[in-house]
């Protein structure tokens, strides 16, 4: 019998319909909105309301934002441990997706609790378009393989292996995988920090 991949580990975890269903507990369970989470995520309603339904799948980063309105964390969302090392062996990473369509992710982070920095290696397939985003925050991709077309602002980049980009969040963004590869993506991106109004 064939032992699970950590890629097909990771498709069983984080499907639309689970993920959206656990988002929904979460608001309810808080006695919060729509309009009052997608307003403190920076999203739109119809957006939150199409991951509730399992009509689509947020980006890592629409995730943390999701998470951080509902004062949880990702790894609650999608019933993954949550893991501190400051080690981590290249066959012991934690593995999730987001969505059924070969997009998914390997965590290389936290390596401690209060952690601003989230390392992440992103698989994603041929055609993919990430959402269009502006946040605050900080990001930085380096492309381990395949190609992409980066769109920051009004500058287009063409990123081929062992190109960077980083860049302040604020400036909209977005990619497209170009090609017939998936594209391997090392990202570190910075917590969402909402004001909460406390001190």
């Amino acid at each position: 019998m064939p032992v699970p991949t950590e890629r097909a580990k990771a498709k069983s975890k984080g499907k639309p319909t689970e993920l959206g269903q656990a988002i929904r507990r979460r608001r309810k369970a808080m006695g919060l909105t729509l309009d009052q989470v997608a307003k403190s995520s920076d999203l739109t309603t119809g957006f939150l309301s199409q991951v509730e339904r399992g009509l689509s799948s947020p980006s890592l980063t629409s995730l943390m934002a999701i998470a951080a309105a509902l004062q949880t964390s990702i790894e609650q969302l999608l019933s993954v441990p949550k893991v501190f090392s400051e080690y981590v062996p290249k066959d012991k990473r934690q593995t999730y997706s987001l969505g059924t369509r070969g997009r998914f992710y390997e965590k290389l982070g936290p390596g401690f609790s209060g952690a601003l920095f989230h390392p992440q290696v992103v698989h994603r397939p041929a055609g993919h378009v990430s959402e269009k985003m502006c946040h605050d925050g900080e990001a930085f991709c380096y492309l381990l393989s395949g190609q992409l077309e980066y769109h920051l602002g009004d500058q287009i980049f063409i990123m081929s292996p062992g190109d960077v980009v980083h860049h302040d969040t604020s400036t909209r963004h977005y990619s497209v995988v170009l090609g017939e590869a998936e594209a391997v993506e090392l990202w570190v991106t910075t917590s969402p920090i909402k004001d909460t109004g406390s001190s």
